[in-house]
């Protein structure tokens, strides 16, 4: 997950008819996806043969996940009591990522911190509650630096044993792993979850795009060793189209999906769309990439086209994104891998660490954004105080969840933005699973 500064992004949308059914059982609502949605032929648009085989697709389970974001890939805003202990710092100085983070500790020091963290901010017992919520799926963020490290950037290693322990510990519960490379040397995006904020230089060397490879090389081989339960391998995450050169990057997709075959033949991979709409993949991507995802990410609080909508507006724009991902789907299998349940920007730090919020005009270099009728205040119903939210704001987030959930199994899925959070309840799915704002979802048979 990133915020977005002054970015264009275009989103298409178009009206739409709702094939989802909603039965109420045991006072909560469990979308049921008629088979109409997902009926197509098994060929794709090219006309070779899809090798599609996993336990998700047209005639299989629908994904439903979450994403175990800040664990292996720091980012201040999910956690931030890693951050707090540099309070007194000039501000200059303040770690603002993952390699501020070790560079300002020390690897010695960084070291003895994140295996804390990972020890601690995920366990078994979060891993049972995801099963217990119906969770089929967990993505998991890991950073080149896990695989392929250098002695002269700050990263430390380590983060390999506890990917391999949580797919085990996944297994267990029989849930299966999306492993995803959320960053790449020189930064794909230059959002603080890439490792290092800042500017995108993944492309300025060749070395950079090398690296990348050989990590998806070993990461792949970890994969490999759970067969069973890791089923899909996600290249990169958020390559920024403002930053890169597209051609590029489907060049290296395809030096990736060879890289990756050569290992594991029958995993599935998936891509990010780069956040250009859909429809632009249908000329970009290869049409002998086989089992093979499209991930979308989809928010309301990054842009001012999004931020200022209206609650019926949210709505209408989640009904509006599954009509567009229902068409392109036909194409490539495709996943909301990232959203969330909120409506502003106000959780402390979500634009970077330092940074203010559009909401409240406290973003610096950022007009003041907020929706029409509602306070255009961080306190309230923009709070991560849910004890002061109104009862037609627990109403809302609870449409809200159902609208979105409906919206993306008109593809293959969805995976929540994040798994928990320290103090941000519209971006975490285990408050919002316990507080009956989205529903438990029935095993798949």
């Amino acid at each position: 997950m990133k915020a977005f500064s002054s970015i264009l992004i275009c989103f298409c949308v178009a009206s739409t008819v709702l094939v989802s059914t909603i039965d109420v059982a045991a006072g909560s609502l469990i979308p049921r996806l008629s088979n109409s949605t997902n009926s197509v032929s098994s060929t794709g648009s090219s006309g070779s043969p899809r090798l599609h085989h996993k336990r998700f697709g047209y005639n299989g389970d629908i994904i439903r996940g979450v994403n175990l974001g800040g664990w292996l890939v720091l980012e201040p805003w999910i956690r931030p009591s890693l951050f707090l202990q540099f309070y007194n710092y000039p501000k200059e100085k303040q770690p603002v990522d993952e390699w501020s983070f070790c560079q300002t500790l020390g690897k010695e020091q960084c070291y003895v911190q994140l295996k804390h963290h990972w020890d601690e901010w995920f366990t078994p017992g979060d891993i049972g509650r995801l099963a217990m919520y119906g969770i089929n799926h967990i993505r998991i963020p890991i950073g080149y630096w896990a695989f392929s490290p250098s002695e002269d950037e700050p990263f430390v290693q380590g983060q390999v044993e506890y990917l391999e322990k949580a797919i085990r510990m996944a297994k267990d519960v029989g849930i299966n792993v999306i492993i995803d490379l959320h960053g790449t040397p020189g930064s794909q995006n230059g959002f603080d979850n890439s490792g290092i904020r800042g500017g995108i230089h993944w492309q300025d060397k060749e070395n950079n795009v090398q690296r990348t490879l050989t990590a998806l090389e070993e990461l792949a081989k970890v994969a490999n060793k759970y067969g069973d339960t890791v089923d899909i391998i996600e290249y990169v995450n958020e390559p920024a189209n403002w930053g890169l050169d597209m051609k590029g990057v489907v060049q290296f997709y395809n030096k990736a999906y060879a890289t990756i075959r050569e290992i594991m033949p029958n995993v599935d991979i998936m891509l990010h769309d780069s956040f250009l709409p859909l429809e632009q993949w249908h000329d970009l991507r290869n049409p002998d990439w086989q089992n093979t995802l499209m991930d979308t990410h989809i928010y309301h609080v990054f842009t001012k086209d999004t931020i200022t909508l209206t609650r019926d507006q949210h709505i209408r724009k989640a009904q509006n994104d599954g009509e567009s991902i229902a068409k392109f789907n036909p194409t490539l299998w495709t996943v909301a891998g990232e959203w969330s349940l909120a409506t502003t920007d106000c959780t402390m730090w979500l634009n970077g660490h330092g940074k203010g919020a559009r909401w409240d005009g406290s973003l610096v270099g950022e007009e003041r954004m907020c929706a029409p009728g509602e306070e255009c205040s961080c306190t309230g119903n923009a709070s991560s105080e849910y004890q002061s939210w109104t009862p037609d704001y627990w109403q809302f987030l609870k449409d809200f969840a159902r609208a979105q959930i409906e919206a993306y199994e008109r593809g293959v899925g969805w995976i929540f933005w994040n798994f928990k959070t320290e103090n941000s309840p519209q971006w975490d799915y285990t408050f919002c699973a316990d507080h009956g704002i989205i529903p438990y979802f029935p095993k798949n048979k």
